[in-house]
């Protein structure tokens, strides 16, 4: 069978269609799937294939609200909610205390969650909210639930990571590992903090993939310029105005930039996560739900800065991620 042809105007619904063989059976962990966004619409086309979908949020009415919808597009899935806030190492720990109690392995963990773009914020670990949310949560929760993911692979399968990064870390110059762990309100810069989290999820994709051995597939991926409620948020309406990506009247400007609609911006995810070609390109950053490597900045494909950013995640949390 020949492989699949995707492109900028790609599906979730086509992509999960293409590889329904491949999701059949395997259970599958999404953060951030609240409504309006590419997290819930990537469990919605995951969950006509999957054997189970676990859908995670810090807000167990929104998660409620995800999960009702889910249930009411697609009666025949199996979804499970799990309360997830990736802002706290403690709420980190709780939630992969629950994930390892269940009796599954986990085949596909997908990172989707972020936190709004906007003012400088601290969290209970002070730590800056957005690199706390897209990189030390997820770096602790997949530690933590490894044990998971490595009871899930076979002679012929290897269960994938998935973070989804963005186009947008080519706009930064990397991850400034002098404020990674020492964040300061005076150095702070909304959209530079979210540049340096999206090329710290591709560096922590090139050395997942590394250290793992070929026990764990890890991927990045940019998945598009997308309307979601995380740019609609109130923090975030100045700076996504500030960079031209909202007009002065807060709408997309579809002049400068090509948008992509939230079916389309779930794509790359569904493919990142179970396209079976991948598998010989671990470590790979996917755009239009294909390995595109070329497009990555050279600060956020250096695998001296994808090991350096490894070792101060550890540092900072204190505690070490072997396989």
């Amino acid at each position: 069978m020949s492989s699949p042809q995707f492109s900028f105007t790609t599906t979730a619904e086509e992509v999960a269609t293409a590889f329904a063989n491949e999701i059949r059976g395997k259970n599958v962990l999404i953060t951030g799937t609240s409504l309006n966004g590419i997290g819930f619409e990537a469990a919605r086309v995951i969950a006509k294939h999957a054997n189970l979908v676990i859908i995670t949020g810090y807000n167990a009415e929104r998660l409620k609200l995800s999960e009702d919808a889910l249930k009411q597009d697609v009666p025949s899935a199996n979804i499970r909610c799990l309360i997830l806030d990736l802002s706290s190492l403690v709420a980190v720990r709780k939630a992969a205390a629950e994930v390892n109690a269940y009796s599954e392995p986990i085949h596909v963990l997908i990172h989707n969650a972020a936190a709004a773009i906007g003012p400088f914020k601290l969290t209970v670990d002070k730590l800056e909210t957005q690199l706390a949310t897209a990189h030390f949560g997820p770096f602790l929760f997949t530690k933590l639930v490894s044990s998971k993911l490595l009871a899930a692979g076979t002679s012929s399968y290897v269960p994938r990571v998935v973070f989804v990064s963005s186009a947008a870390h080519t706009f930064g110059t990397g991850v400034n590992f002098e404020t990674i762990g020492k964040p300061s309100a005076e150095k702070y810069q909304s959209m530079d903090a979210y540049f340096q989290s999206k090329s710290a999820n591709i560096l922590t994709a090139i050395e997942l993939s590394k250290r793992s051995k070929g026990r764990i597939n890890a991927y990045s991926l940019h998945p598009g310029i997308i309307y979601t409620n995380i740019n609609q948020k109130p923090e975030s309406i100045a700076d996504m105005q500030a960079i031209g990506v909202l007009r002065p009247d807060g709408t997309p400007n579809t002049d400068d930039h090509q948008w992509k609609t939230i079916p389309q911006g779930a794509a790359t995810t569904v493919a990142a996560a179970f396209d079976p070609k991948l598998n010989a390109v671990s470590g790979a950053y996917l755009d239009d739900s294909t390995a595109a490597n070329d497009k990555i900045s050279p600060h956020s494909s250096d695998p001296a800065n994808a090991k350096k950013l490894w070792e101060a995640t550890e540092e900072i949390l204190g505690e070490r991620f072997v396989f």
